[in-house]
């Protein structure tokens, strides 16, 4: 299910667009961890730009450089079905940051991609044209499916052990990847997945709490967030198996992050106190259905969450508590890592679920 994706060395700005290729696995597969050379993976979703820079190192990979943005590329899209001018000098400034990254660093090879917010723009290939033409990043506007295969492959390794298929979730900008996985094996295997077109920048504006809303208001509009989200998983919920011993449910995304960071109570965000860490359902409910009543300046001033989460971790609790309830799981793992690092694991020559 889905094809591998092309990969192509960096080639900088003013540099002639690639022809569309087809799948190498050759190349990454030729890649040796004793070659020295730098790997890169960016993701470009409907509220971040992410880039990871890294180098083979035995099993695995050695972080060179990262760079991460909240650019809001899907802001207004659910209102006019278009990617704003606004949004897209933010993205291309972002973009350029990154390209000087790429540059610098000596990318031998890169893949980047676009997700829900350039899938569901009218505009979305005209911005990726204008992408490439200015900073000489090629972005692949790659399927919800790949989208969650990749998510799956960057962070199942941080899965708790146990027996019986697992869920892996992602609660991105514009959608939601869901993917019932086995892991009996060497490397998962999807059983199932389901992405539905609402993440935290799409729910917020669709569905959120007006402006200056008062409490009960707030708390009406989180069960409606609730309910939308619910409905868009039916379907996939219905195909669920039921009964497992000890259902296990791993998390990527800025929402589980921000909300692990502040069931630590944390000052400042810690990837490495967050990344790997496992929660029970319960507490996170709690956190949920704690910020869903507060204002937006509430939430603004709790320092894991800050202003620029503020606005859309609401919708983040409504798509989390939404999976708790259709994977009823007694903890839930939570990563901060996802799409980039399954990227680097296939420019690398890992093998995909």
């Amino acid at each position: 299910m889905g094809d591998e994706p092309a990969t192509m060395p960096y080639r900088g700005r003013g540099a002639s667009r690639p022809a569309p290729s087809g799948p190498d696995p050759a190349r990454a597969r030729a890649v040796r961890p004793s070659d020295g050379r730098h790997f890169a993976a960016l993701d470009l979703g409907t509220n971040n730009c992410r880039l990871l820079i890294a180098r083979p190192q035995g099993q695995g990979f050695a972080v060179v450089d990262a760079f991460s943005r909240i650019v809001r590329l899907g802001e207004g899209l659910a209102a006019s079905g278009r990617l704003s001018d606004d949004a897209i000098e933010r993205t291309l400034a972002a973009l350029r940051v990154c390209a000087d990254k790429l540059k610098r660093r000596n990318v031998a090879l890169a893949r980047s991609v676009a997700t829900e917010a350039c899938r569901r723009a009218s505009n979305g290939e005209a911005f990726i044209e204008r992408a490439y033409a200015e900073t000489g990043i090629h972005l692949d506007i790659i399927t919800a499916e790949e989208e969650a295969r990749l998510a799956v492959l960057g962070c199942h390794a941080l899965l708790e052990p146990g027996e019986g298929p697992a869920l892996v979730f992602d609660i991105g900008g514009g959608s939601t990847e869901l993917v019932l996985i086995d892991t009996a094996g060497p490397v998962p295997r999807v059983l199932d997945w389901h992405s539905t077109p609402w993440g935290v920048v799409s729910l917020t504006e669709s569905a959120g709490a007006a402006a200056g809303a008062d409490h009960d208001a707030r708390i009406a509009a989180y069960c409606h967030m609730r309910n939308v989200v619910a409905d868009s998983m039916a379907r996939f919920a219905a195909r669920l198996p039921v009964g497992a011993a000890r259902p296990r449910l791993l998390g990527t995304s800025g929402t589980v992050t921000t909300l692990g960071s502040v069931h630590l109570g944390l000052s400042h965000y810690d990837r490495s106190a967050v990344d790997g860490l496992i929660v029970p359902a319960a507490a996170m409910r709690g956190i949920c259905v704690g910020l869903s009543g507060m204002a937006v300046s509430e939430r603004a001033k709790l320092s894991c969450i800050g202003g620029e989460r503020a606005e859309l971790v609401v919708a983040g609790c409504a798509i989390l508590e939404t999976v708790m309830d259709l994977w009823p799981a007694e903890r839930l793992g939570i990563a901060d890592r996802g799409i980039r690092e399954g990227i680097l694991k296939r420019l690398m020559g890992e093998r995909r679920p």
